[in-house]
């Protein structure tokens, strides 16, 4: 993926690596300096490059922790998550609950384990790994097991995320205007609003993979401004071979951690640790040809794939083994076979304890692969982007809205306005990469790519039971190519007026016609009561219903 011309936000490239500043090129205009076509300078004041993106993400957060206690019952699979998490952080592993246990938890009782004359006897089985559930467990330590406890660290993550995705946005584009509208759409997406209210693992995988995505970003800036050093250090000729080393890199180390804690919340996170760690590989030998070296993907083989491999491939497989910490150390995991492992020296219950979180990974595979159990919310990943199947989180009919019939709801479904203008984003995205081959496009459909392909296969070869909130880590990466398609329509400083107001004015008609489609559908995803016939209106498709 090279650089191409972004008229929104930065000069083209042109001429030779060796080009400098005020050199016309062959068309006549002013070359632009190499610095700046590796590192175009981000536009505008630094410090309101941060009071705006904090500005959104308070708005977001607003939103997110209004009555985030409501519905003050355990809601769709927060029946797991939620319990599960309070047995993590009392127990370092899940346990198996008393016969019903959501009941005494919505009455503030919190007597819901079973008791078992063996530890592992109460063992649950259980199929995701546990740093969600931990990060889950954070907030039910401070506030305490219930609703507002539970759903707290989903709500502090999603705000976060907001300005994560700002602040990215802003670095891809150079405007700080952009990166607030990134954000800003990224707060009025429903499905983020409904899953950072939610004691689910989906916004937990989506913040670790965004937050991932813009290390990786930051590190694509500081190599290559480390290069356009190299570069105009004047280097040796026998050095242009394959560039030189580029350090520890500890931006792509931070992504490497970011990856690791997605691989730990959720398998899918594997996708994004193959797909970004192959992306910024790609970066590294399109910066090093950038600046003249001669075999660049020499180069990148020799001085970035090993620092690659240890910080995205070997850091998260030592980091997920160790997300099992609480398993390891105590006597109640499933499958820990503890008496036997104990029965032995140290080497023993190293080799027999690895042995048995070996089997349990196995089965848990096996589980993954075989799910098709039938569910009346279950949808294909072909209906995700058109938000054909929601999920109702949370359905009941109450008497107290002043109608014979009333509804009292929280549907997990993304906002159409955002979701099919990012449809038409994702289509300019393919023509700009495919004409230009230029990186941000190529890094916002890998994003999404990685994030929705994959279940293509689950669908045709194994039937497997999916919903459409596994689509969560895809919606910052659709945003992303909203934002730039903006980019393209306002144009540079050296497009007419006329082409940059009308531009200006269709990004904020868009940003406006986003709000308030929010708006329209906030009571049905906020848990508001109103009558049947205003729930029935705001559902967009029967297949809501």
């Amino acid at each position: 993926m090279t650089d191409s011309p972004y008229q929104a936000f930065e000069q083209p490239e042109q001429g030779s690596p060796t080009s400098q500043s005020g050199d016309p090129d062959s068309s006549g205009s002013p070359a632009v300096s190499l610095r700046d076509r590796m590192v175009p300078p981000l536009s505008g004041d630094a410090l309101w490059g941060w009071i705006g993106p904090i500005a959104v993400a308070a708005f977001g957060a607003v939103l997110r922790f209004l009555h985030l206690g409501t519905p003050k019952v355990l809601i769709f699979d927060e029946t797991y998550y939620a319990k599960d998490a309070y047995s993590t952080i009392k127990f370092g592993v899940e346990r198996q609950f008393v016969d019903g246990a959501d009941a005494l938890v919505n009455a503030g009782n919190l007597n819901i384990f079973k008791h078992c004359e063996q530890a592992d006897q109460c063992a649950s089985y259980v199929v995701h790994p546990p740093l969600g559930k931990w990060i889950i467990g954070l907030g039910e330590m401070i506030f305490g097991m219930n609703p507002f406890g539970w759903r707290f660290a989903a709500a502090l993550l999603g705000s976060i995320s907001i300005l994560i995705l700002a602040r990215v946005a802003r670095r891809m584009t150079r405007s700080t205007l952009l990166g607030c509208l990134a954000g800003f759409l990224l707060s009025l997406d429903a499905l983020h609003f409904v899953l950072s209210r939610t004691a689910l693992l989906d916004i937990f995988l989506m913040f670790w993979v965004l937050a991932a995505f813009a290390c990786l970003v930051v590190d694509r800036d500081r190599v290559r401004a480390r290069l356009a050093d190299w570069h105009e250090a004047g280097p040796p000729e026998d050095a242009r071979g394959v560039g030189p080393s580029l350090g520890l890199r500890p931006w792509r180390l931070a992504a490497g951690l970011c990856l690791s804690a997605a691989l730990a919340t959720k398998w899918t996170g594997l996708f994004y640790i193959l797909a970004l760690g192959i992306m910024s590989l790609v970066w590294d030998a399109g910066a090093r040809r950038a600046v003249g070296v001669r075999r660049p993907y020499i180069g990148m083989f020799r001085r970035d794939l090993p620092l690659t491999a240890l910080w995205a491939g070997l850091i998260p497989a030592v980091a997920y083994v160790a997300s099992f910490a609480g398993w390891f150390a105590t006597d109640g995991g499933f499958g820990r076979n503890w008496t036997e492992a104990t029965s032995g020296g140290p080497f023993h219950f190293v080799s027999k304890s690895l042995g048995s979180w070996i089997d349990y990974q196995v089965q848990v595979l096996t589980f993954h692969e075989g799910l098709q159990t039938s569910h009346p919310y279950q949808s294909t990943p072909w209906s995700w982007p058109l938000l054909l199947k929601p999920v109702a989180f949370f359905y009941e009919q109450p008497t107290s809205c002043g109608t014979p019939s009333c509804s009292w709801a929280v549907l997990g479904t993304g906002t159409p306005v955002i979701w099919y203008g990012g449809l038409i984003a994702l289509i300019a995205m393919i023509t700009w990469y495919v004409a230009t081959r230029d990186w941000r496009a190529g890094a916002v459909l890998l994003g999404y790519a990685a994030g929705w392909l994959p279940w293509f296969y689950f669908a045709i070869v194994g039937n497997r039971t999916m919903f459409l909130f596994y689509a969560m880590p895809l919606v910052p990466f659709m945003i992303l190519a909203i934002v730039l398609a903006f980019g393209l329509l306002i144009g540079g400083a050296d497009t007419s007026r006329r082409r940059r107001l009308g531009g200006i004015v269709g990004a904020g008609t868009f940003a406006l016609l986003a709000l308030a489609n929010f708006w329209w559908l906030y009571p049905v995803i906020a848990a508001e009561v109103l009558p049947y016939d205003d729930w029935f209106a705001r559902m967009l498709f029967r297949s809501w219903v």
